[in-house]
């Protein structure tokens, strides 16, 4: 009998393609911040409803077909569905309001930034991951950037040219928020991504825990989102933010997970604290010292240090003891393409069975 088993997490140019998505959503992410100050009259509350509770009930309805089809899939696994749904209803009002009183450039720094490191103890508690040596070094650049960029920002603060030079607390407050924001990001990425690799293709995924946060989001965005339909400007900006960096920016951002880890897609996000704090400086008029463009640095090593491809090595072959089975485990890369293959062999028999099981992306047809 013959079995092979792939639990592989996207390989070659496969995780290069997720690694981009994931990118470009991030670029989408980063306008938010930016996007949400042209509507100044709309609370951080309804920004966050709006964005997030439309964003996900449009991603639901795009993908009805596949949740319908893989339905049995998503009601074996409802807990993991509904802690996903639950990140995202929290994770969009956490992450405006950690905006709205910290600054644009600091609340999404703290908020993205702290991800990756939440993303890497849900998978060694979880999933009992051991993270490559790679995302290690790469995740160390990013969180040094993010922590060079906070300071700068706090340095901006107390010199009187920061949005929260007129309360520490305010910034104390929205730096608390935007890590309450990072764990929340990191559940709802974990969780979309668990789907995924038991089974569930990216749409189905994706489309049943952003349509149950959006649905936990409606009751907010009906109290508070008046403001938004106010004026055209303001209406113009809820919609923006609901289609193009929710919708558009979680539809790759599904796609990126059914083909590189959490921990790495997280760790690849913290390209939106560096777009946010550039279209801060160039847009909302937002000051950032040099030690802050030291931390973009950092966070553009970081990306390269995960991004660019590594040579791959032989695999190692173990036999088996009395059983005249081997086993070929090939290394797993460092980068964005972790995987794990494993293939057990063994004499072939009249009787020859071969069943190939791609959990990381689903059945056909998602």
């Amino acid at each position: 009998m013959t079995r092979t088993a792939d639990h592989s997490v996207g390989t070659g140019a496969g995780a290069g393609a997720g690694a981009l998505a994931v990118l470009v959503a991030s670029v989408l992410w980063g306008t938010t911040g930016t996007a949400a100050t042209f509507a100044p009259q709309v609370g951080p509350l309804a920004i966050g409803a709006a964005a997030m509770g439309l964003g996900g009930l449009l991603q639901a309805a795009v993908a009805g077909r596949s949740i319908a089809r893989f339905r049995a899939g998503l009601r074996a696994r409802w807990r993991t569905v509904l802690v996903g749904g639950a990140g995202v209803a929290l994770y969009p009002l956490a992450f405006y309001t950690s905006m709205r009183l910290a600054g644009v450039a600091v609340g999404t720094v703290v908020s993205i930034g702290s991800a990756p490191l939440a993303s890497a103890l849900i998978e060694r508690a979880i999933d009992r991951r051991r993270l490559s040596r790679r995302w290690t070094a790469g995740a160390a650049l990013g969180v040094a950037g993010t922590v060079l960029l906070c300071a700068a920002e706090a340095a901006g603060a107390g010199s009187g040219s920061g949005p929260g030079s007129d309360s520490a607390v305010r910034t104390v407050v929205g730096v608390g928020l935007g890590l309450l924001a990072g764990v929340t990001y990191a559940v709802y990425a974990w969780a979309a991504h668990r789907l995924i690799t038991h089974g569930v293709p990216s749409r189905a995924a994706m489309g049943s825990v952003f349509g149950l946060g959006g649905l936990m989001l409606v009751p907010v965005l009906l109290a508070t989102g008046a403001p938004l339909v106010a004026s055209w400007t303001n209406a113009g900006v809820g919609l923006y933010m609901a289609l193009v960096p929710m919708f558009t920016g979680y539809v790759l951002f599904g796609f990126g997970l059914a083909r590189v880890p959490v921990s790495t897609a997280t760790t690849l996000s913290l390209l939106e604290p560096a777009v946010a704090a550039v279209f801060a400086v160039l847009v909302v008029g937002e000051r950032l010292p040099v030690l802050g463009w030291a931390g973009i640095v950092l966070v553009v090593a970081c990306l390269g240090v995960l991004t660019v491809p590594s040579r791959h090595t032989r695999p190692r072959t173990l036999r088996r003891a009395g059983s005249g089975q081997t086993a070929t485990v090939p290394a797993p890369s460092d980068g964005a393409g972790d995987a794990v293959d494993r293939r057990v062999t063994s004499p072939p028999t009249a009787a020859t069975e071969h069943r190939t099981v791609d959990p990381a992306n689903g059945p056909a047809g998602g």
